[in-house]
């Protein structure tokens, strides 16, 4: 039987440059919402704080090879990914040496497309990932420019509170300046709303906001505030088997299969 060909797989960069929005919760739960329809996963912590990697049952002594040695050390990709306990998803860990990376490769030429050049290789092609999820740094700095280089969208995640688009339109600036100059089929994929309480009225403002300035960009899924949700990764487990019948868990599920929808309608 002849061997299937390979393929590059979507990459998707998971950013907001506010913190505590829910980036790396959604990229976590996501990714394994996706998993568990069957596609394989990969997840990229870009983020210094290692909180995907934490979230995912890889502990800080098991992370020797990183995203730090990826852009740093240009070292092998496959020897950076690591398999998750979660069927169908792995990923390349963090430390927090990579919050030195912006100041060691500002002298590179190519410190802007150091990720591109690691994920869109025939080494990754030819392990069979379906997705890359790129959980990004809650700031707009050279790793969120190189996520957006590298990827082939940018799925944003909104709270739901005062003020919460106010700092969408430096983040759509970057999208647009990366789409200029580096990345011309950069796309945003969405936009989703978190921390969701229905029972909220600012909730349902922000909700309101988000569809009326942003139009069919919001993911019909919200994400509702969930203790089950905010528990999980003191377990270091996604939601999903944390407590998998969860509204959070639930959630999670119907934005991978949205998410899904508007790929298929998109080919």
């Amino acid at each position: 039987m002849p061997e299937a060909p390979s393929k590059m797989p979507r990459i998707m960069s998971i950013a907001n440059q506010k913190g505590g929005v829910g980036k790396t919760t959604t990229a976590i739960n996501l990714a394994a919402a996706l998993a568990e329809l069957g596609f394989k996963v990969l997840v990229v912590d870009l983020d210094p704080q290692g909180n995907a990697s934490t979230g995912l049952g890889i502990g800080s002594t098991s992370r020797e090879i990183t995203t730090y040695d990826l852009l740093v050390d240009d070292v092998d990709l496959g020897k950076a990914i690591q398999q998750t306990a979660t069927e169908n998803l792995s990923i390349i860990p963090a430390t927090t040496d990579l919050s030195s990376a912006d100041m060691e490769l500002f002298s590179n030429d190519n410190r802007s497309s150091l990720l591109k050049t690691a994920l869109r290789s025939q080494a990754l092609e030819n392990m069979g990932f379906d997705y890359v999820l790129v959980d990004c740094p809650p700031s707009l700095s050279l790793l969120t420019v190189n996520a957006m280089v590298a990827s082939d969208s940018v799925l944003v995640p909104l709270q739901s509170e005062f003020f919460a688009l106010e700092g969408l339109s430096q983040l759509m600036l970057t999208i647009r300046e990366v789409r200029q100059t580096a990345n011309p089929n950069l796309r945003i994929e969405g936009v989703v709303l978190t921390m969701y309480d229905q029972r909220n009225n600012l909730s349902q403002m922000v909700d309101e906001d988000a569809r009326e300035h942003l139009g069919e960009l919001v993911f019909e899924t919200r994400i509702p505030r969930n203790v089950r949700v905010s528990e999980a990764p003191s377990f270091a487990q996604p939601v999903l088997a944390y407590d998998t019948n969860s509204k959070g868990a639930t959630a999670y599920r119907d934005l991978a299969k949205e998410i899904r929808s508007r790929h298929t309608k998109a080919t």
